[in-house]
């Protein structure tokens, strides 16, 4: 066997870097804009177009089916064209979808338009994800997904600042210049996606990073790969339990993303400026939320991880309920960022873990069905909820009973699975 890694000097750049800090730039596309900037162009949208909650949350769910249609083959299109062009050509649909809402007068072209961010979503994200599991070996890889989650509060501080500056300055029309300008960033960051992403370290003669070196300095020898391609029924079982839990997350964290701005601004007597900032700062903070995440996924164990979270994700939807002073709602956005991208970030370095690099897209993806099922019903039902009730403190509510839920399950897991990662 040759040793690749022995033909590039010691202080060369390792092309993991490059790999990460595009992923960056993918997620901040993908989901910082594609899916995040929703929840600051809601309210205006709503005005402008005379939208209620009900269909307000048909608009997220629209996106989010999207999502959950795009994982059913996202494993077979990876695997089909590789990751690069999967991932590129997810995020030219993103952008042009996006661009697209832009002219749309009509809620029914609004849901197509945003089903089809939604498919550009799955198409760029798990890819991203299941990718960047393969440059890093497992004791780093926990970290570097959390890292390069940062990408999603990046996208989120910026939509925080660009949506209320052009609603202020275009009226009625700054929403869809929203669209069209976010629409444009994502075709820039897919075209950078397009040159920067390498498929595997072996396209650039190298290993993945860390098998240089071990935290005793030795060698730390990369994952053996299965023979076989098939999930064995004792790794279908494990999924199907990630799963669940990843399904709880969807459910609970799109309802806060979707409609905490509009509570802000309807129920509070927000202006749009200071929801605006409220909103950067869940971004903020959410930039710590998956190195923190991954940091304690790989030092104490993936299931310890998820248990912090999920408990840090029900204080955040109970501090957010109404009749609470403004104080507990910085709380409640401190708890939802620094929580943020922790999950995602963990549950895919729990399922490299499981099932080793090469499998880790359409395992990922698997796991994604559960979770996409949670994000399409629960900003629908809550939507319903709230208009119904007038108030989105129920679904909230519901939200933070969920999230305890998903942590006592992970609590429970923890017992068994965190003791082989130790």
């Amino acid at each position: 066997m040759n040793n690749t890694t022995g033909s590039r000097s010691p202080s060369s750049l390792h092309y993991g870097w490059i790999i990460l800090g595009t992923g960056v730039g993918v997620m901040f596309a993908c989901l910082g804009l594609g899916r995040f900037a929703l929840g600051m162009l809601l309210p205006a949208m709503g005005d402008g177009l005379g939208l209620n909650y009900s269909q307000m949350g048909l608009i997220s769910t629209a996106n989010f089916i999207g999502y959950m249609v795009s994982v059913i083959f996202v494993g077979r299109v990876a695997n089909r064209f590789g990751p690069r062009l999967t991932i590129s050509a997810g995020l030219m649909i993103i952008g042009i979808s996006m661009a697209l809402i832009w002219g749309a007068n009509r809620l029914a072209a609004i849901l197509v338009f945003y089903f089809l961010t939604g498919i550009g979503s799955g198409l760029a994200n798990i890819p991203m994800m299941a990718l960047v599991a393969g440059w890093f070996v497992k004791h780093w890889r926990g970290r570097a997904a959390g890292f390069m989650l940062v990408g999603n509060g990046l996208g989120i501080i910026f939509s925080g600042f660009i949506v209320p500056l052009l609603i202020a300055e275009m009226a009625g029309m700054g929403w869809r210049f929203g669209w069209l300008i976010l629409g444009g960033v994502v075709l820039s960051m897919a075209a950078l996606a397009a040159i920067a992403l390498r498929n595997s370290p072996a396209q650039v003669n190298q290993r993945p990073m860390g098998a240089d070196r071990s935290k005793d300095g030795g060698p730390d020898p990369v994952e053996e790969q299965p023979m076989s391609s098939k999930l064995s029924k004792t790794e279908v079982a494990k999924l199907v339990q990630l799963g669940l839990v990843y399904s709880l997350f969807g459910a609970t964290y799109a309802v806060y993303a979707t409609f905490i701005v509009t509570s802000l601004v309807n129920e509070r007597g927000f202006d749009t400026q200071a929801a605006g900032l409220f909103w950067s700062i869940v971004g903020v903070i959410s930039l710590f939320s998956g190195p923190y995440a991954g940091y304690i996924a790989d030092r104490f164990g993936r299931f310890t991880a998820l248990t912090i979270i999920f408990v840090q994700f029900s204080i955040a939807h109970l501090l957010a309920l109404q009749g609470l002073p403004t104080f507990f709602l910085y709380l409640s956005i401190f708890a939802f960022g620094l929580s943020l991208w922790g999950i995602p970030s963990v549950m895919a370095a729990t399922v490299g873990d499981l099932v080793g690099p090469a499998r880790t897209s359409s395992a990922f993806g698997f796991v994604t069905i559960f979770f996409g099922i949670g994000q399409v019903a629960g900003p629908a039902l809550a939507g319903f909820l709230a208009e119904f009730t007038g108030l989105f403190d129920a679904a909230f509510l519901i939200c933070a009973v969920l999230t305890a839920i998903a942590a006592a399950a992970c609590a429970r897991l923890s017992k068994k699975g965190d003791r082989g990662q130790q």
